[in-house]
């Protein structure tokens, strides 16, 4: 099939809408139930991009949770601790295959964000992973193949309405790209630029020891990053991103954006997050949006009396300010990844109250100089890339 017309653009008024192949060869990706949108199918095809790419570059199955053209969250297939599946909420007696942990992990990357998701793997779709997908809110799913078990079960979300796509793996996309703005036609190569360790070699810092967990973590960043709208910085730690900050015009919003992000993430394993007792049937968004206004300055909003009845069993203790940074203050070992240089130190400042100790980005600020000093003070290995990765 060379055509798919679908239901309208990015919005309602802008019809008519199709994707096509420009030159009558067939469309590498066959919808296999639902009816993907415009949207949906900008998310598939940049998400499957990013989980391909994981995948060679790691040899881990790799999944990602999209949202408006930038992932949410992006994790190779590592087994998942006790705790990851306290707060991914996973069933005790859930079967855990290594694509279902992948998905599992990139989804709890950002829980409030990946609601209504595009999910992207790297590997067919199993039962394992469908099942817990199937407790999500979610419009779609990307996959180079999907088992008869796990297409039955995804066909029964959202009334049978659940898009669902197959992509060949072996596609491979022309050399020049082109897309119209305006009216005016843009064409560039595409970015078939290759992220692996070589890019970690130049470690410009005092501090020259990156293990190789960490840099894993950062060709997770690095990858991740390639894929999100600019600017773009992003957090990662045990193969998965933890806080993705994107789209932002001034790069130490996206590196506070991405820090908060990973705050939050790291919050959710508190005791007192773990000890919330919920109602009973409380839904999934319910239960995610309480958490992360319980864990913020406005916990109050959940907390009141006549309105926390509603979410828990028991009145929580509030998580003060305070404890909410002694906390956060005992992280370490997160890699941190940007798509373009830091041009002031004040990033590697914020990043180190995340517990970064682990930072690649491109280098070529005329003041990389009070960078290396940044990371030198706290003790941060960087290594320049010499690549940027911006991505509109």
């Amino acid at each position: 099939m060379n055509e798919l017309e679908l239901k309208y653009g990015c919005n309602p008024n802008q019809k008519p809408a199709r994707i096509f192949m420009k030159h009558g060869e067939d469309l590498p990706v066959t919808v296999l139930n639902g009816r993907p949108g415009y949207i949906n199918f900008l998310d598939a095809l940049n998400s499957w991009q990013l989980v391909k790419e994981l995948k060679e570059a790691t040899g881990m199955p790799a999944a990602a949770s999209f949202k408006h053209v930038s992932p949410a969250g992006a994790a190779v297939g590592k087994p998942l601790s006790e705790i990851d599946k306290q707060i991914y909420f996973v069933d005790d007696d859930a079967e855990l295959s290594p694509i279902a942990c992948a998905y599992i992990r990139a989804r709890g990357a950002d829980r409030l964000c990946s609601y209504g998701d595009w999910a992207a793997l790297s590997d067919v779709c199993d039962a394992a992973c469908a099942t817990y997908l199937k407790q999500e809110v979610s419009d779609g799913i990307i996959a180079p193949g999907f088992t008869d078990e796990a297409l039955e079960i995804l066909k029964s979300k959202k009334k049978g309405n659940y898009n669902i796509v197959q992509i060949d793996p072996s596609y491979v996309p022309e050399q020049q790209e082109c897309k119209d703005v305006f009216g005016i036609t843009f064409e560039q190569g595409h970015n078939f630029f290759e992220i692996n360790e070589a890019l970690l070699d130049n470690v410009v810092s005092a501090n020259k020891e990156i293990p190789s967990d960490a840099k894993t973590d950062l060709i997770v960043a690095l990858i991740t990053l390639k894929h999100t709208q600019s600017n773009s910085v992003c957090y990662v730690k045990d193969g998965q991103t933890i806080g993705v900050g994107a789209g932002q015009q001034s790069r130490i919003h996206c590196t506070r954006l991405a820090g908060d992000k990973a705050d939050n993430w790291y919050l959710r394993q508190h005791p007192k997050v773990l000890g919330l007792q919920f109602v009973d049937d409380i839904r999934r968004p319910s239960r995610d949006n309480a958490i992360d206004v319980y864990t913020s300055d406005e916990y109050e909003d959940v907390l009141a009396e006549g309105v926390w009845q509603e979410t828990f069993k028991v009145k929580p203790e509030p998580l003060t300010r305070e404890e909410r940074a002694a906390w956060v203050a005992q992280q370490s070992g997160v890699s941190c990844g940007s798509d373009a240089f830091f041009p002031f130190g004040d990033n590697v400042e914020r990043a180190r109250k995340s517990g970064v100790d682990y930072i690649a980005e491109p280098g070529g600020s005329i003041r990389d100089d009070n960078v290396i000093e940044a990371c030198d003070k706290y003790g941060i290995a960087l290594a320049f890339t010499g690549m940027r990765l911006f991505h509109h």
